[in-house]
Protein backbone atom coordinates (compact mmCIF):
# COMPACT_ATOMS: atom_id res chain seq x y z
CA UNK A 1 0.00 0.00 0.00
CA UNK A 2 2.80 2.12 0.82
CA UNK A 3 4.37 1.45 -2.49
CA UNK A 4 1.32 2.01 -4.64
CA UNK A 5 0.32 4.96 -2.68
CA UNK A 6 3.86 7.04 -1.75
CA UNK A 7 6.15 6.13 -4.90
CA UNK A 8 3.29 4.98 -7.54
CA UNK A 9 4.82 1.43 -7.71
CA UNK A 10 2.75 -1.59 -8.25
CA UNK A 11 4.27 -4.63 -6.97
CA UNK A 12 3.31 -8.21 -6.06
CA UNK A 13 2.90 -9.19 -2.65
CA UNK A 14 5.23 -11.95 -3.15
CA UNK A 15 8.04 -10.36 -4.99
CA UNK A 16 7.92 -8.07 -1.40
CA UNK A 17 8.27 -11.40 0.29
CA UNK A 18 11.28 -12.36 -1.57
CA UNK A 19 12.94 -9.03 -1.28
CA UNK A 20 11.95 -9.07 2.52
CA UNK A 21 13.82 -12.75 2.75
CA UNK A 22 16.67 -11.84 0.57
CA UNK A 23 17.72 -9.07 3.04
CA UNK A 24 16.43 -10.29 6.25
CA UNK A 25 13.82 -6.97 6.57
CA UNK A 26 10.95 -8.41 9.25
CA UNK A 27 7.55 -6.29 9.89
CA UNK A 28 6.31 -6.58 13.44
CA UNK A 29 3.04 -8.34 13.36
CA UNK A 30 0.26 -8.16 16.12
CA UNK A 31 -1.15 -11.05 16.94
CA UNK A 32 -4.32 -12.56 17.82
CA UNK A 33 -5.33 -12.25 21.37
CA UNK A 34 -6.02 -15.72 22.69
CA UNK A 35 -8.51 -14.75 25.02
CA UNK A 36 -10.88 -13.83 22.00
CA UNK A 37 -10.54 -16.90 20.39
CA UNK A 38 -11.16 -19.38 22.89
CA UNK A 39 -14.33 -16.90 23.69
CA UNK A 40 -15.23 -17.51 20.15
CA UNK A 41 -15.16 -20.80 20.65
CA UNK A 42 -16.61 -21.44 23.69
CA UNK A 43 -21.14 -20.94 24.55
CA UNK A 44 -22.14 -17.67 26.20
CA UNK A 45 -19.87 -16.87 29.27
CA UNK A 46 -21.26 -15.99 32.54
CA UNK A 47 -19.77 -13.81 35.70
CA UNK A 48 -20.54 -15.06 38.92
CA UNK A 49 -20.59 -13.26 42.89
CA UNK A 50 -17.85 -12.35 44.94
CA UNK A 51 -18.21 -14.86 47.49
CA UNK A 52 -15.23 -15.33 49.04
CA UNK A 53 -14.63 -11.21 48.78
CA UNK A 54 -11.21 -10.82 50.30
CA UNK A 55 -11.65 -13.05 53.35
CA UNK A 56 -7.96 -14.71 52.86
CA UNK A 57 -8.11 -15.93 56.33
CA UNK A 58 -9.23 -19.36 56.73
CA UNK A 59 -8.83 -22.11 59.13
CA UNK A 60 -10.63 -24.67 57.56
CA UNK A 61 -8.31 -27.74 55.54
CA UNK A 62 -9.40 -27.76 51.75
CA UNK A 63 -12.60 -25.47 52.58
CA UNK A 64 -11.71 -22.51 50.59
CA UNK A 65 -9.51 -22.48 47.35
CA UNK A 66 -8.15 -20.03 44.61
CA UNK A 67 -6.93 -20.47 41.24
CA UNK A 68 -5.20 -18.21 38.51
CA UNK A 69 -3.04 -18.93 35.29
CA UNK A 70 0.61 -17.06 34.45
CA UNK A 71 2.61 -17.32 31.78
CA UNK A 72 6.66 -18.67 32.11
CA UNK A 73 9.02 -17.36 29.23
CA UNK A 74 11.44 -20.21 28.61
CA UNK A 75 14.21 -21.29 26.17
CA UNK A 76 14.57 -17.68 24.45
CA UNK A 77 10.76 -16.28 24.00
CA UNK A 78 8.99 -19.50 24.03
CA UNK A 79 5.87 -19.14 26.03
CA UNK A 80 4.17 -21.61 28.49
CA UNK A 81 0.93 -21.36 30.60
CA UNK A 82 1.05 -22.49 34.35
CA UNK A 83 -2.83 -23.35 36.03
CA UNK A 84 -2.48 -23.52 39.95
CA UNK A 85 -5.14 -23.93 42.47
CA UNK A 86 -4.24 -23.13 45.85
CA UNK A 87 -5.42 -23.74 49.17
CA UNK A 88 -5.69 -20.93 51.67
CA UNK A 89 -5.95 -22.00 54.84
CA UNK A 90 -2.66 -23.74 54.52
CA UNK A 91 -1.10 -22.23 51.45
CA UNK A 92 -0.36 -25.35 50.38
CA UNK A 93 -0.81 -26.08 45.75
CA UNK A 94 -3.17 -28.81 45.09
CA UNK A 95 -3.29 -28.92 41.60
CA UNK A 96 -1.24 -27.48 38.52
CA UNK A 97 -0.98 -27.85 34.70
CA UNK A 98 1.31 -26.76 32.15
CA UNK A 99 0.35 -26.31 28.61
CA UNK A 100 1.53 -24.57 25.55
CA UNK A 101 -1.40 -23.06 24.43
CA UNK A 102 -4.80 -21.59 26.19
CA UNK A 103 -6.91 -24.07 25.14
CA UNK A 104 -9.67 -24.65 27.72
CA UNK A 105 -8.62 -28.33 28.37
CA UNK A 106 -5.34 -27.61 30.51
CA UNK A 107 -7.62 -25.58 33.08
CA UNK A 108 -10.55 -28.17 33.18
CA UNK A 109 -7.43 -30.60 33.47
CA UNK A 110 -6.09 -28.95 36.98
CA UNK A 111 -9.36 -28.50 38.40
CA UNK A 112 -10.23 -32.34 37.76
CA UNK A 113 -7.26 -32.74 40.11
CA UNK A 114 -8.80 -32.18 42.83
CA UNK A 115 -10.56 -35.35 42.66
CA UNK A 116 -7.64 -36.60 44.23
CA UNK A 117 -7.64 -34.58 46.90
CA UNK A 118 -10.38 -34.79 50.33
CA UNK A 119 -12.28 -31.85 49.74
CA UNK A 120 -14.17 -30.37 52.68
CA UNK A 121 -18.41 -29.80 52.24
CA UNK A 122 -19.28 -27.13 49.98
CA UNK A 123 -15.30 -26.20 49.10
CA UNK A 124 -14.92 -22.87 47.24
CA UNK A 125 -12.69 -22.40 44.49
CA UNK A 126 -12.61 -18.59 43.74
CA UNK A 127 -10.80 -17.40 40.13
CA UNK A 128 -10.89 -13.59 39.04
CA UNK A 129 -13.45 -13.13 35.85
CA UNK A 130 -11.09 -14.52 33.10
CA UNK A 131 -12.72 -16.47 30.32
CA UNK A 132 -12.06 -19.73 31.18
CA UNK A 133 -14.03 -19.57 34.62
CA UNK A 134 -16.75 -17.60 32.75
CA UNK A 135 -16.92 -20.84 30.30
CA UNK A 136 -19.82 -23.03 31.03
CA UNK A 137 -17.57 -25.78 30.22
CA UNK A 138 -15.37 -25.03 33.45
CA UNK A 139 -18.88 -24.11 35.50
CA UNK A 140 -20.09 -27.43 34.74
CA UNK A 141 -16.97 -29.00 35.29
CA UNK A 142 -17.27 -28.01 39.51
CA UNK A 143 -20.64 -28.41 39.39
CA UNK A 144 -19.73 -31.78 38.97
CA UNK A 145 -17.06 -31.99 41.49
CA UNK A 146 -20.09 -30.09 43.80
CA UNK A 147 -17.35 -26.97 43.94
CA UNK A 148 -19.40 -23.35 44.71
CA UNK A 149 -18.05 -21.32 42.28
CA UNK A 150 -16.50 -17.34 43.42
CA UNK A 151 -14.96 -14.70 40.99
CA UNK A 152 -13.10 -11.58 41.63
CA UNK A 153 -14.96 -7.94 40.54
CA UNK A 154 -13.51 -7.19 37.13
CA UNK A 155 -10.62 -5.67 37.31
CA UNK A 156 -9.65 -6.00 40.70
CA UNK A 157 -6.69 -8.28 41.16
CA UNK A 158 -6.86 -7.95 44.91
CA UNK A 159 -9.50 -9.66 45.26
CA UNK A 160 -7.17 -12.77 44.48
CA UNK A 161 -4.43 -11.67 46.36
CA UNK A 162 -3.49 -15.29 47.23
CA UNK A 163 -2.73 -15.93 43.45
CA UNK A 164 -0.82 -13.13 42.76
CA UNK A 165 1.40 -13.15 46.05
CA UNK A 166 2.39 -17.17 45.05
CA UNK A 167 2.91 -16.25 41.35
CA UNK A 168 5.49 -13.43 42.59
CA UNK A 169 7.46 -16.03 44.47
CA UNK A 170 7.37 -18.58 42.01
CA UNK A 171 9.03 -16.35 38.92
CA UNK A 172 11.36 -14.93 41.72
CA UNK A 173 12.54 -18.93 42.99
CA UNK A 174 11.92 -20.67 40.13
CA UNK A 175 14.71 -21.62 37.15
CA UNK A 176 12.25 -21.18 34.51
CA UNK A 177 14.68 -19.12 32.07
CA UNK A 178 16.85 -21.60 31.80
CA UNK A 179 14.92 -24.53 30.22
CA UNK A 180 15.60 -24.81 26.49
CA UNK A 181 12.17 -27.71 26.10
CA UNK A 182 8.91 -27.50 27.44
CA UNK A 183 10.09 -31.27 29.24
CA UNK A 184 12.52 -29.13 31.09
CA UNK A 185 10.26 -26.82 32.25
CA UNK A 186 7.66 -29.54 33.52
CA UNK A 187 10.19 -31.12 35.44
CA UNK A 188 11.27 -27.50 36.93
CA UNK A 189 8.10 -26.50 37.79
CA UNK A 190 7.68 -30.17 39.29
CA UNK A 191 10.61 -29.67 41.60
CA UNK A 192 9.31 -26.34 42.79
CA UNK A 193 5.53 -27.47 43.60
CA UNK A 194 7.17 -29.97 45.56
CA UNK A 195 9.58 -27.86 46.97
CA UNK A 196 7.10 -24.89 47.54
CA UNK A 197 4.47 -27.28 49.75
CA UNK A 198 6.97 -29.52 51.67
CA UNK A 199 10.42 -27.68 52.06
CA UNK A 200 9.74 -23.92 52.08
CA UNK A 201 9.01 -22.77 55.16
CA UNK A 202 6.90 -19.53 55.76
CA UNK A 203 6.66 -16.96 58.73
CA UNK A 204 2.15 -16.43 58.26
CA UNK A 205 2.37 -20.85 58.73
CA UNK A 206 3.68 -20.21 61.81
CA UNK A 207 7.32 -20.92 60.51
CA UNK A 208 5.80 -24.23 58.67
CA UNK A 209 5.61 -25.46 55.39
CA UNK A 210 2.59 -25.47 54.08
CA UNK A 211 2.53 -29.60 53.83
CA UNK A 212 3.32 -28.88 57.81
CA UNK A 213 0.65 -26.18 58.23
CA UNK A 214 -1.64 -28.28 56.95
CA UNK A 215 -1.28 -31.70 59.45
CA UNK A 216 -1.18 -29.25 62.69
CA UNK A 217 -4.91 -27.80 61.15
CA UNK A 218 -6.38 -31.16 60.64
CA UNK A 219 -4.81 -32.34 64.38
CA UNK A 220 -6.15 -29.36 65.73
CA UNK A 221 -9.65 -29.94 64.59
CA UNK A 222 -9.42 -33.53 65.73
CA UNK A 223 -8.46 -32.07 69.42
Amino acid sequence: MNLKNQDNISMNHKKIRRIMNTYGLCCKIRRKNPYKTIMKKTQEHTTLPNLLNRQFTVTLVRKVLCTDITYLYFALGRIAYLSVIKDLATGEILAWKLSLNLEMEFVIQTVKQLQETNLSDGCMLHSDQGCHYTSPVYQQTLKDLNLVQSMSRKGNCIDNAPMESFFGHCKDELEFKTCQTFQELIVEVAEYMRYYNHHRYQWDLKKMTPAEYRDHLLAASVA
